[in-house]
């Protein structure tokens, strides 16, 4: 209960400052506010009080809460009493302390569920045991967050892998992808209108993008339970890359088998429930699979290996993989995670031999993504991602 507290401080905190509210407020926080006291609580604090007592039950007689199921109006309530990330944590909890079968079974919930990354890979690793019913409310909560990714970074991510932008030239007709929109406002500073408090630009400055070659991209993703969060980003992201024309995206996972999804590219629902999630880990197995797609066409090949490199088969056979794919020409880096955090846990010893091969490997959160695979396609110096 203390990390909601921190986390929620600044929603419901109240002027009163002495001593006796905020040990009520503290108390409250760690539930351990005495049924004597309940009358102290404001209004809010009283919501508060009821919801999360149902979620973390307090050791108190009687209390305010009543009955402790979660409902779709608890769902709803939390929405309006907590900011978003304390949201994600009570309804991750709820579904781990009542069962993920059990609330996906009522269709009431959808509505009020914001579904995140962490939620969406305990969904995925229970999909099997789903009903038909639930396992179609799932399919809803996973396309929401797709959704919101997509929402998130797709722009990003399509304007940076379109062309190289050259700086050093520029136009005065730009297409919206190629304005500069830091010199074009700095440019017409002078037709700022206090009346409508914005700018009405003169003239609009951008610079010409050149378009990129084309080039094949293959993302070799471990499926393993530590890189669950990592597939899932993994599978969205590359659905975003199959949309781009320059590119030929292909997603492959592997654990101790290799599986090629590229045929599901276009919808990253059927994609992500298409994994299975677990099992070991074989990745000179997963590369080499690569390197023969590599070989099918004259096309400049990339490969964007998602793993924390804890390698199940002999490292020396993964190397040598790894020296023949550098061999022919391919391009080539490591994702140790691809996460919220961005802070991988991964085995340093393969990781340094790989980054001696030339493979640097680092760890990349969902929005920094589109700069490092721009980086990486454009061949710029990828040791700004790798510090």
């Amino acid at each position: 209960m203390l990390l909601w507290f921190s986390g929620s401080f600044d929603c419901w905190a109240v002027a009163d400052q002495d001593n006796s509210r905020r040990n009520i407020r503290w108390k409250l926080a760690l539930g351990q506010v005495e049924k004597s006291e309940e009358d102290q609580l404001t209004p809010k604090e009283k919501k508060i009080d009821q919801s999360l007592d149902k979620l973390y039950p307090s050791q108190r007689a009687g209390g305010l809460s009543g009955k402790r199921n979660i409902s779709a109006q608890w769902m709803g309530e939390i929405r309006s009493l907590f900011p978003t990330p304390v949201i994600r944590i009570l309804q991750r909890d709820a579904l781990e302390k009542f069962g993920i079968k059990k609330l996906l079974s009522q269709p009431s919930f959808l509505d009020q569920i914001e579904p995140d990354v962490g939620m969406i890979a305990t969904i995925l690793a229970a999909k099997d045991s789903l009903s038909p019913g639930a396992l179609q409310s799932a399919r809803i909560l996973v396309r929401r967050l797709a959704n919101q990714v997509e929402k998130n970074l797709k722009f990003k991510l399509v304007s940076r892998i379109s062309g190289i932008r050259n700086n050093r030239q520029k136009i005065f007709n730009p297409h919206h992808r190629e304005i500069d929109w830091h010199l074009t406002i700095r440019s017409n500073l002078k037709n700022f209108q206090p009346q409508v408090k914005t700018i009405i630009p003169e003239k609009i400055i951008g610079h010409p993008r050149s378009k990129n070659k084309s080039q094949k991209i293959i993302i070799l993703v471990d499926q393993s339970a530590s890189m669950t969060e990592s597939f899932i980003y993994a599978g969205i992201l590359g659905s975003i890359l199959a949309s781009i024309s320059s590119l030929k995206t292909h997603l492959v996972i592997f654990d101790t088998e290799v599986v090629d999804l590229t045929e599901y590219l276009n919808d990253p629902v059927e994609l992500l429930f298409r994994g299975q999630l677990g099992g070991g880990t074989n990745i000179q197995k997963a590369l080499r699979y690569a390197m023969e797609l590599s070989h099918a066409t004259s096309d400049q090949c990339f490969i964007l290996l998602i793993s924390d490199l804890f390698e199940g088969a002999l490292p020396d056979m993964l190397y040598d993989v790894v020296k023949e794919i550098l061999n022919h020409e391919n391009k080539m880096i490591s994702l140790l995670a691809l996460d919220d955090q961005g802070k991988p846990a991964y085995d340093r010893v393969v990781a340094k031999n790989l980054a001696d091969l030339g493979v640097p490997g680092f760890g990349c959160t969902p929005e920094l993504f589109p700069d490092v695979i721009a980086a990486a396609l454009n061949q710029e110096d990828l040791g700004r991602f790798a510090s």
